[in-house]
């Protein structure tokens, strides 16, 4: 399958050498709103870079993988979706649940399919812990929490023409850093019924939150909470903790750490390192692995007519939840999603 890269990037190049070390891809061409980003990666991945989006879409690909600001996310993938393109999109999916759902609208009509890259769900002590909580092993669920205190330099927002600013971002350390994790809680514990909120801009120059703290109120009756920043020095291992009336499972960085069962049994048992990636610090991507398993499962999708992982569906719920927080934050009051 031909690929074609939008964006140029620090994400769009973990997309590209991703997609490079799958057997059956090429990356075959590279759009990016800075034409001179865009061509070093095409240089870097031998691909033709465009400047020029109509002409990129015309190159003749079978998928898209996009990586640009957020908020041009679902306009470039209806583009790409009337061309006949499958679209896997860098998280979130869009800024705004208006936007995915003009894009889902989109795709449907086109016959083509759409993922979002929430590539924790494929690692594999999350898949794991899923599986357990599914088959009711954890037990009635209780508890469920997500800490994501990270740390990210002034110069993180600063060099960069849409981190931080609301009509691109779509937010800030919610939106952008625990995004994953918000969809981790829903993909887990199910649906949020209301949430009430708290965030403010305590550290950086920008136009959105990087501090926020959450409560969430699952539908199944179990109370939750998330704290999401980019303030906190030096940044500390995103941690995942999940009780249910059986137990308690702990996840940090992606790996099971604690595995408490009442019956005494091993419960959940770790399989994995973890990655080597330093996300708590950097937003640079240095193990692709996680990519790598997401746009696997995408071209399984495309090449059996089945679902992938987290298609745009899915993807809508994390948005809704953010949103919800979001309006929460603002007035200050519950909010029922």
């Amino acid at each position: 399958m031909r690929v074609g890269i939008i964006g140029g990037g620090n994400i769009s190049d973990t997309h590209a050498r991703a997609a490079q070390a799958i057997e059956g891809l090429t990356v075959d061409a590279v759009f990016g709103a800075n034409a001179a980003r865009s061509a070093s990666l095409a240089a870097k991945v031998g691909a033709t870079p465009y400047d020029d989006f109509g002409r990129f879409l015309a190159h003749g690909l079978d998928l898209v993988i996009i990586g640009s600001p957020s908020g041009c996310h679902a306009e470039q993938g209806i583009a790409a979706a009337r061309k006949g393109l499958h679209v896997l999109v860098e998280k979130p999916i869009d800024v705004t649940t208006a936007r995915v759902d003009a894009m889902l609208e989109e795709v449907d009509r086109a016959g083509v399919k759409l993922g979002v890259c929430f590539q924790d769900r494929l690692h594999p002590d999350i898949n794991a812990t899923k599986a357990f909580v599914d088959a009711g092993r954890l037990g009635k669920p209780v508890l469920a929490s997500g800490h994501v205190k990270w740390y990210r330099p002034p110069e993180y927002y600063s060099g960069s023409r849409w981190r931080g600013i609301a009509a691109l971002d779509g937010g800030g350390a919610v939106m952008n850093q625990a995004i994953h994790t918000v969809d981790l809680l829903l993909w887990i514990f199910g649906p949020v019924a209301r949430v009430y909120a708290q965030a403010s801009t305590r550290l950086h120059s920008i136009e959105v939150e990087d501090t926020a703290v959450a409560v969430l109120e699952f539908a199944s009756g179990a109370a939750g909470s998330l704290e999401a920043t980019t303030s906190v020095y030096p940044g500390y291992p995103r941690r995942v903790e999940l009780t249910g009336t059986e137990g308690t499972l702990v996840i940090e960085h992606d790996r099971i750490i604690r595995s408490d069962m009442r019956s005494g049994g091993p419960g959940v048992v770790s399989t994995s390192e973890g990655d080597a990636n330093a996300s708590a610090s950097s937003p640079t991507v240095s193990d692709t692995r996680g990519h790598q398993r997401i746009i696997r499962d995408f071209v399984k999708a495309i090449e059996t007519g089945g679902t992938p992982i987290c298609d745009g569906r899915e993807g809508r719920r994390s948005v809704a939840l953010v949103e919800a927080i979001y309006k929460s934050a603002k007035t200050r009051q519950p909010v029922d999603l």
